[in-house]
């Protein structure tokens, strides 16, 4: 089938764009230096604006969550999309409660900044207290004797590095992810994990653990990186406060306990509804695999979810409408807003169980913020070179280069991906990435515009050279 045509017509789309942006191939500046979209004219920004003001917190399976599914079907409606629908799934739902912590010894008693883990059990209302058993790391604690950890509160004190890739996330995020599962199999009462962060504000951050069936649940939580410092410089000076003489007349140390108050009350509101949002730019060849484009609704609860992610739901689907309003494109391309991915990407396992068994052409998705795009990654057929080719010439201008290692896909299209089908990662730029993941601070002031236009225009140049793509291309 000739393609002549719709790429024409793509190449001119994506220099309007530019031209209409004034984007360039090096950084954008700073939010300060520039002017705020108007809304109804920046498709990215008012999405991002409109979700985190009308809508805020989306906490997976809460009412917030389900305001912002209708929300997100009226809008994708409005934007002209077909086939605008809410796909329900059931999920059971955690939300946090109170949340205290301080260290009351040796020292005089200090407060800290914490936040519950997403599936932390509940100390109760009146707390537990205990002693502080200290690793430096997660592989600390699996080494660790049983007999160090019974009966006490575990810290977990690794520090995340940071990168413009975020490479250190899986490394440094094991702590997060499965400490609080390691420690309750040891026998701890509590786990506390330095927050898996590269700032240094008092905002603690939050997500998700996890416990394996058959270990029972115990209090997690994360502080502050200035208050993890805090507990690591009281740890040490404790193991040094008191000497005596031993049976040899030898003088040796005797380690002061350190000890902490935590109360934690999260409860389990039992199953409830989640969903994800799915509309369609209809392609012009029915016989054409689609392209699917995803990001995620739900967010957590502690900001408005504005990096983390409604500005990746404003990313790909002004992309989408800006290929629309060209043309009708070849392939059909599926946008999937999912629900409840930061609690156990609920929504990217219900799509692929209700659609896993549709071809898809190619899948990407945006879930890293909204700093500009500077590489591209690949994961496509031997036969899609030339148009890996053509995509990679496109972002070139944008100051995108092509990455050597194969694209992994995100989150939500990660089962997909893991069946087979083709990805393309249009990669972020990660630096502060991980300050504001998971924080309070996630929220709209966080986003520099220029930044988010960029990405549209780079998501927008590659999907409409793959949504004109030919079928020997992406086999």
């Amino acid at each position: 089938m000739k393609i002549t045509a719709p790429l024409a017509c793509a190449a001119g789309l994506t220099a309007a764009l530019l031209a209409a942006t004034s984007v360039a191939a090096s950084l954008p500046p700073s939010p300060s230096a520039v002017e705020l979209p108007q809304q109804g004219k920046d498709i990215a920004w008012s999405i991002t604006e409109d979700l985190t003001t009308e809508i805020g917190p989306r906490m997976a399976g809460t009412e917030a969550e389900s305001a912002a599914r209708r929300w997100a079907v009226a809008r994708l409606q409005a934007l002209g999309f077909a086939n605008v629908r809410e796909e329900q799934f059931d999920m059971k739902v955690w939300v946090r409660g109170a949340e205290e912590a301080s260290l009351t010894s040796p020292f005089l008693p200090q407060k800290l900044h914490i936040a519950a883990l997403g599936n932390s059990a509940s100390t109760g209302p009146k707390g537990i207290e205990g002693e502080i058993a200290y690793f430096a790391s997660y592989d600390a604690l699996l080494a660790a004797p049983d007999a160090e950890v019974k009966g006490k509160i575990v810290f977990i004190n690794n520090q995340m590095e940071r990168t413009q890739d975020g490479s250190g996330y899986g490394q440094y995020g094991r702590g997060r992810f499965m400490g609080a599962n390691a420690a309750s199999k040891k026998g701890a009462i509590a786990v506390v994990i330095r927050s898996i962060g590269t700032d240094n504000h008092r905002g603690p951050h939050t997500g998700g653990t996890n416990f394996e069936a058959g270990v029972k649940p115990i209090p997690a939580g994360a502080l502050s990186n200035p208050d993890a410092d805090q507990l690591a410089r009281q740890w040490v000076r404790a193991q040094a406060m008191h000497t005596r003489e031993n049976e040899t007349g030898a003088i040796v140390y005797v380690p002061e306990p350190l000890r902490m108050k935590l109360v934690l009350t999260p409860r389990d509101l039992g199953t409830k509804h989640s969903g994800n949002v799915i509309a369609e730019v209809p392609g012009s060849d029915p016989a054409a695999s689609p392209v699917i484009v995803a990001c995620h609704l739900d967010s957590w609860d502690l900001g408005t979810g504005a990096i983390d992610d409604a500005a990746g739901c404003g990313i790909i689907t002004a992309a989408a409408k800006h290929v629309m309003s060209a043309g009708q494109p070849r392939r059909t391309i599926r946008i999937l807003w999912a629900g409840a991915e930061e609690v156990g990407v609920f929504g990217g396992k219900a799509y692929f169980e209700k659609h896993g068994t549709e071809k898809h052409a190619v899948a990407l998705e945006s879930d890293f913020g909204a700093d500009r795009v500077w590489r591209v990654d690949f994961k496509l057929p031997a036969s899609a070179k030339a148009l890996e080719d053509r995509i990679a010439a496109a972002l070139a201008p944008f100051g995108i280069t092509r990455g050597k290692t194969p694209a992994s896909g995100g989150a939500d299209i990660g089962a997909l991906v893991a069946a087979g089908v083709p990805a393309i990662d249009l990669q972020q730029d990660g630096t502060r990435y991980f300050d504001l993941h998971h924080t309070p601070d996630d929220t709209l002031d966080k986003i520099d515009p220029a930044q988010l236009r960029q990405n549209v225009v780079a998501w927008t140049a590659t999907l409409a050279i793959l949504a004109n793509s030919a079928d020997a291309e992406l086999t």
